[in-house]
């Protein structure tokens, strides 16, 4: 009975040391939303954590001061476009190295592993050249076409399908189902843990991109959010309410997929500890 009190003070404990991290983290958060809703003469007093009153005016000032809903739609059109290009083309090839045989594989596959290790910067240069010289400067597709295909999303995928027993693809082929078929029908809904993950991370990474569009875009008109957040801040240094309510709105969309995609991403995280 006392190790069953000792177990059950233990998981109380925990919990509760968990409840308080938690909190923690999101107290910079709730600040930030909570000072949007706040007058410039309220948050520079600082007097309280809660509004006073809740106020739109600093969102009035983000959409009517700045062009807000165009950088908002460039944001959307690079990270979506290139999520799903980027889930598309590790899976189909995650695929391709996991159940064919072929000349070369591992040393094709190696070359993709190596890709990781390279740093951004180491790249920068030849990128910027070539993206330039493609004519794709100062336009969105300098942010998506160079990056549909990542290696990690290549190794990801790779190391859930090779877990799918042969023998269902086996079957289905004996059965007359083509490349496709199998790929759609057998092997997504089984690997739809790992790309929920990997949709989780490309869409961070793309969202939160400061330096492709700092080196890739000129135009103020094709600004993603990271990019149109400094300027806006830069321009309205003063308006620090205004600057809260911008920066709530670049968190929205991934607030809203990393809740919806919840369940799928810890399961793809929880398998892909236990391999």
């Amino acid at each position: 009975m006392s190790l069953f009190k000792h177990k059950q003070f233990y998981q109380i404990f925990v919990i509760f040391i968990m409840l308080l991290i938690g909190i923690l983290f999101l107290m910079p958060y709730a600040g930030m939303m909570l000072n949007s809703f706040k007058d410039r003469a309220e948050i520079m007093k600082g007097q309280t954590f809660w509004p006073a009153k809740f106020i739109l005016t600093n969102y009035e000032t983000v959409f009517t001061k700045a062009p807000m809903l165009n950088w908002f739609k460039n944001s959307v059109i690079t990270a979506v476009s290139g999520t799903v290009i980027m889930l598309i083309t590790s899976s189909l090839l995650g695929f391709v190295f996991a159940k064919y045989h072929f000349k070369w594989k591992n040393a094709f596959f190696f070359v993709i592993l190596a890709t990781m290790m390279v740093p951004a910067q180491v790249t920068m240069i030849p990128s910027f050249i070539l993206i330039q010289g493609m004519g794709m400067y100062d336009k969105l597709s300098a942010l998506i076409i160079p990056r549909m295909v990542g290696g990690f999303g290549i190794y990801l995928c790779r190391q859930f399908i090779e877990d799918i027993p042969d023998s269902l693809c086996e079957a289905a082929s004996i059965d007359g189902a083509g490349h496709l078929f199998i790929y759609f029908n057998i092997i997504i809904p089984l690997i739809l843990p790992a790309l929920s993950a990997l949709a989780i991370f490309t869409f961070l990474e793309r969202w939160n991109d400061y330096l492709g569009p700092l080196l890739y875009l000129s135009d103020p008109k094709n600004m993603t959010m990271p990019l149109a957040l400094n300027f806006f801040s830069s321009q309205r240094q003063s308006d620090v309410g205004a600057v809260m309510a911008a920066s709530a709105l670049v968190m929205l969309p991934v607030t809203v997929l990393f809740l919806s995609l919840q369940k799928q991403f810890i399961k793809g995280i929880a398998i892909t500890g236990m391999k």
